[in-house]
């Protein structure tokens, strides 16, 4: 648990001002990020987590704080610490309801708003990081201005330059699972090199016979699921000490149309024809570009097959989506017809010699089609 503390921002100033919360309670923070505003007599210093996990206020906006007091506790997800909310935490919760949510008057003398003066006035308040920002770049104060805002962060004078790329939902969401997967899942990789030149006859003849396109996903998708009774473990899910095990092959496969990353599901792929997981994976294709998918058709992978067949690519390593102990990397031939397949596994799960006997069968499954 780790505890986030204001630190001595004026050596003029017993108290500061808690402007406001730039993270709402309960949610996710990254250690960079910057999640509280205080205000000295001097100027807006912008706070950093210096954790990553969920954030939990302790001190309402608009309330004063001294040095070195706990304004807000990061549980993380490691180490045995829970997300939600502890005993101690909901103390201070319990604690917090017992202060006015107006500023009390602190040292400077009476009380003072959260916010900042008219900006029409003597114009909005502005974080030191921000002030740095807009010196250094030389940005007219009359832009700032401009905003309309009462208090300006670094990121809005970026947002305002065009420095920051807002990030879609969709993306947002693969960048907590990225996070997720990093913090939490000592993953290894290994690659092996196979001739594709069958595969891809293969898939060029069950494109003809079922009328549906049928490409290298279709072919892994079928191949990596015919070897799930011999390779129970690459399917599970570790919990704790134990490995939940699956009873089918859900075969998650990464789709880009360009609107954000999509994993979508083939449930139950060992039990599918060729026509049935091309179908499939036509009609995901499809809903990438609206981002139009049933819950179900995003839920339940437990291997994941990722594709990275644009030209040029010879290498990819995937990252163990949470959940899954295995994400394949799928790459195109570059020269003739020899590509470099790789598996990103979790370690705590599959030894390297377990993930080399399984690429070495799914080799032996790609190479034998024609």
């Amino acid at each position: 648990m780790a505890e986030l503390r204001v630190p001595k921002l004026n050596n003029n100033d017993t108290e500061y001002l808690l402007v406001e919360w730039l993270v709402a309670d309960g949610s996710p923070v990254h250690e960079d990020d910057m999640v509280a505003v205080v205000e000295t007599s001097k100027a807006a210093e912008e706070l950093p987590a210096d954790a990553s996990g969920v954030l939990r206020h302790v001190v309402r906006a608009g309330a004063w704080c001294r040095p070195d007091e706990v304004i807000a506790r990061i549980a993380g997800e490691s180490a045995g610490e829970r997300a939600d909310e502890p005993a101690d935490m909901a103390a201070d919760a319990a604690a917090v309801e017992d202060r006015a949510v107006t500023p009390t008057p602190g040292p400077a003398g009476p009380a003072t708003e959260p916010a900042a003066a008219d900006p029409t006035a003597s114009g909005p308040l502005i974080t030191a990081p921000a002030q740095r920002l807009i010196d250094e770049l030389g940005v007219p104060m009359e832009r700032i201005h401009a905003l309309g805002l009462e208090l300006v962060r670094k990121t809005d004078v970026e947002r305002m330059l065009g420095l920051v790329h807002e990030l879609s939902k969709v993306q947002r969401a693969v960048a907590r699972a990225v996070e997720q997967s990093h913090r939490t899942i000592p993953a290894a990789y290994l690659a092996v090199r196979m001739d594709l030149a069958g595969a891809l006859d293969h898939a060029a003849a069950q494109t003809r016979a079922v009328r549906r396109p049928v490409g290298l996903a279709e072919i892994f998708v079928q191949a990596v699921a015919g070897l799930h009774g011999g390779f129970p473990l690459f399917f599970a899910a570790l919990d704790g000490t134990t490995a939940r095990l699956s009873r089918a092959p859900d075969i998650g496969v990464t789709v880009d149309m360009g609107e954000g990353l999509y994993v979508p599901v083939i449930h139950d792929a060992a039990g599918r024809t060729t026509k049935e997981i091309a179908s499939a994976l036509m009609r995901h294709r499809v809903a990438a570009t609206t981002g139009d998918f049933k819950e179900s058709d995003l839920t339940g992978a437990n291997f994941v097959v990722t594709l990275h067949t644009d030209g040029g690519v010879v290498l990819a390593v995937p990252f163990v989506f949470p959940g899954t102990a295995c994400a394949l990397a799928v790459t195109a031939p570059q020269e003739g017809t020899v590509a470099d397949i790789g598996l990103a596994y979790d370690h705590r799960l599959i030894n390297g010699r377990d993930a080399a006997l399984f690429m070495n069968a799914l080799r032996a499954v790609i190479e034998g089609l024609s």
